[in-house]
């Protein structure tokens, strides 16, 4: 399959269409962006491991009954997905204090909840993705309850799976941001899972090997996304 047309580009990806209407090319950039664009910067060799991360983790969550975008990985940078109309809401689950929730909430970082919590924020820039509850999502006709209740399902099913599955690399799931798509008629899951949307901590060090050494300018921000990707095993 071959890119056509640059259909999208937004902060961390371009997106292509392709001959078959129902199937979009994705490619990863290193660009690396935090607080709304306002930082701007490189991680070298991010584009390729968000990529194959992704990829990587999507076959374990479509494994354990979480239908995704995925459909064929083409090299490093390039993977075919399906073609979704995104829910214009970011779902957050959050198994410990850390970022907003914690400053919001006068937490230090770092302290396990006494179960995941779920949050939604609106889906656009321009307003900074502001946090809003179901009720909002209904009445903005952002998605329907239907909808709702089968993105929170497959959410806490996405955290299960990962927080499981990072435990046996030594990895902490902090907290992670995603997205979910139509797909005739179907919602599954779209976007990305990788250092750019979750936090993950070392299980021992607590050392931070994720996006918030870029945000916070903690340094070995490439380093940090290596070592997440030499514990995923991906050849």
């Amino acid at each position: 399959m071959e890119k056509k047309e640059l259909l999208y580009e937004g902060k961390a990806k371009k997106v292509f269409t392709t001959e078959d209407q129902d199937a979009l090319i994705v490619s990863y950039k290193d660009d690396a962006t935090a607080f709304d664009g306002q930082k701007k910067g490189t991680i070298v060799g991010k584009g390729a491991i968000n990529n194959r991360m992704t990829n990587h983790i999507f076959q374990l969550l479509e494994a354990e009954g979480v239908p995704t975008h995925l459909i064929e990985e083409l090299n490093d940078r390039e993977t075919v997905v399906k073609k979704v109309e995104i829910v214009p809401l970011e779902v957050i689950i959050r198994n410990f204090s850390a970022g907003s929730f914690a400053k919001k909430l006068g937490m230090e970082e770092g302290i396990k909840l006494l179960s995941p919590t779920l949050e939604f924020s609106y889906k656009n820039d321009d307003l900074h993705d502001p946090f809003i509850n179901d009720y909002y999502a209904l009445a903005l006709g952002l998605a329907t309850q239907e909808e709702i209740d089968t993105i929170s399902k497959y959410a806490f099913k996405v955290n299960e799976v990962m927080q499981n599955y990072f435990a046996g690399l030594g990895i902490e799931l902090i907290d992670f941001k995603i997205e979910f798509g139509r797909y005739h008629g179907q919602i599954i899951l779209a976007d990305e899972v990788s250092p750019d949307t979750c936090r993950l901590w070392d299980k021992e060090t607590h050392e931070k090997l994720d996006k918030d050494r870029f945000r916070r300018d903690l340094g070995n921000v490439e380093d940090a996304y290596q070592e997440v990707f030499r514990r995923l095993g991906i050849h």
